[in-house]
């Protein structure tokens, strides 16, 4: 039996390599369909001839201080050889020579592709990021010093320009159109190797890992110094630029990320133009909807991004968006997961007038926001409910009690603090709350899809809650909002 499992596997290696076996074990050329399947393997040496012209060399040099004198002997013991012996220590430097220099060493190596045949070339932000001098050095050897027209660290996109004209441009392809499972091939300078020719296959797109970028992801080897070449595809254009890799050594380990060209050049036109990357902002603070919330909320599928918190003076809160909604839709596009939205407003240009869909307390609202350009990125400022003494009634009714919950009306101040119309304080939190996550402080803003704004409202609503099933509570902690699901005891 074993010896007839192993005549199939070497049957079949035989038949892969384009060759199958008589009765009387002998050699014979593969069936027709076998020889094509075998001659349809991709051949990369057209695409490289056609490609490897436009792939350049990037080195980086970095100016960096020195102190005069032997770098082995510190201040201390050159002091004590000018106090006890008279004179400096050989290798010393002399009182009226300068204590410290600046010298150049080598940064780092990586790739880059000639984008116009004027010399503009892309590669990655983090090849040329403070760097004192780029070196950029053409297959044919020429070499050139390059000036940095602009970096976007956000994309990992950069544009330098050499003094060159009839250079070899890339094509560019369309995203669109590029498949997972189909073949890709990546040229660059891996660990100072120049020139290197690597292939697989596109293993998924729409990869998310970052805020603004969708990443393609191979298993293309890329390693240290491919960083910023293209991943070209068979028809010999450029649908990425390689970016990252996923690695715990260090080294390629099978996944390799890109950035798709389409972003790319969207933001090497804005580089090339203005030096910078403009982005629009509505100042909102979003999350992810959840299965169960979703379904609690009669939102359905779980889609969209849920507002956790609206900055103040910022063009959602002007546009009426609140904490606990969830936006659905973006000029018409659908956002399907959060990461949907800060790229469809990061690529909106600032001073647009853009319809917002909201899905808030059961129905969806359309809303109009005016984009603000993205500022520098600040860390959020976290108000505490507390800083008076609790007014308002406590809420223990068997109700209240049955969620593990008792509740204070806010008091002025808190409202005005944490810029609240209305909601109830929780003053304690026990079993089912508790499980769900609620906590002393929290301030609750909606149950059952009804807005609360006083411990009235609140017992009103708790009293129509359906004890068979978990109702959604939306809650406020510190400036963030969420939602809970509480399952009342019953």
């Amino acid at each position: 039996m074993m010896l007839q499992i192993e005549g199939k596997k070497i049957r079949s290696y035989l038949l892969a390599c384009g060759l199958a076996i008589t009765a009387t074990a002998g050699f014979l050329p593969a069936s027709p369909a076998t020889a094509q399947a075998v001659r349809a393997l991709p051949d990369f040496t057209d695409l490289v001839d056609q490609v490897g012209p436009s792939v350049v060399n990037i080195r980086t040099v970095e100016r960096v201080a020195q102190r005069g004198g032997s770098p082995e002997m510190d201040q201390e013991m050159q002091e004590f050889f000018r106090r006890f012996f008279g004179q400096p220590f050989p290798g010393m430097p002399r009182p009226n020579r300068p204590q410290e220099e600046e010298r150049e060493r080598p940064r780092g190596v990586g790739s880059g592709f000639i984008l116009t045949a004027d010399g503009y070339v892309m590669t990655n932000a983090h090849v040329v990021e403070d760097a004192s001098e780029v070196l950029v050095t053409l297959p044919d050897k020429r070499e050139f010093k390059a000036k940095i027209v602009g970096t976007d660290k956000r994309t990992d996109v950069a544009v330098v320009k050499i003094d060159a004209t009839g250079l070899p441009a890339v094509k560019i392809g369309d995203i669109s159109r590029l498949r997972v499972g189909e073949w890709v091939m990546a040229i660059g300078s891996p660990f100072g190797l120049e020139n290197t020719v690597t292939a697989g296959i596109v293993s998924a797109k729409q990869r998310d890992t970052g805020d603004y970028l969708p990443f393609i992801q191979t298993d293309v080897a890329i390693n240290p110094g491919n960083s910023g070449g293209p991943l070209i595809n068979m028809r010999g254009e450029v649908v990425g630029i390689n970016s990252q890799i996923y690695s715990r050594s260090g080294g390629f380990m099978g996944i390799s990320f890109s950035i798709p060209i389409d972003e790319a050049i969207r933001v090497s036109d804005q580089l090339r133009t203005a030096g910078r990357v403009s982005r629009g902002r509505i100042g909102v603070q979003i999350d992810q909807v959840t299965k169960d919330v979703a379904e609690s909320i009669g939102l359905g599928k779980a889609q969209g991004a849920l507002v956790r918190s609206v900055e103040s003076g910022s063009p959602g809160e002007k546009a009426g968006i609140e904490a606990g909604d969830i936006i659905t839709r973006f000029d018409d596009t659908a956002i399907e997961k959060p990461s949907d939205l800060p790229r469809l407003v990061g690529n909106t240009k600032p001073g647009t007038r853009s319809k917002v869909t909201v899905f808030r307390r059961g129905s969806s609202r359309d809303l109009t926001v005016t984009i603000a350009e993205i500022e520098p990125d600040k860390p959020a400022r976290v108000a505490s409910p507390g800083g008076e003494a609790d007014s308002g009634a406590s809420s223990a009714s068997a109700a209240a009690r049955s969620m593990g919950l008792v509740v204070s009306d806010l008091t002025e101040s808190q409202k005005r603090e944490l810029k609240l119309r209305g909601g109830v304080r929780v003053n304690a939190a026990s079993e089912a709350a508790a499980r769900a996550g609620l906590r002393e402080g929290d301030v609750i803003l909606a149950i059952g899809n009804l807005e609360i704004s006083s411990v009235k409202e609140f017992e009103s609503a708790v009293a129509k809650v359906d004890r068979s099933k978990p109702v959604n509570v939306l809650f406020r902690r510190g400036e963030w909002a969420q939602y809970a699901l509480i399952r009342p005891a019953r």
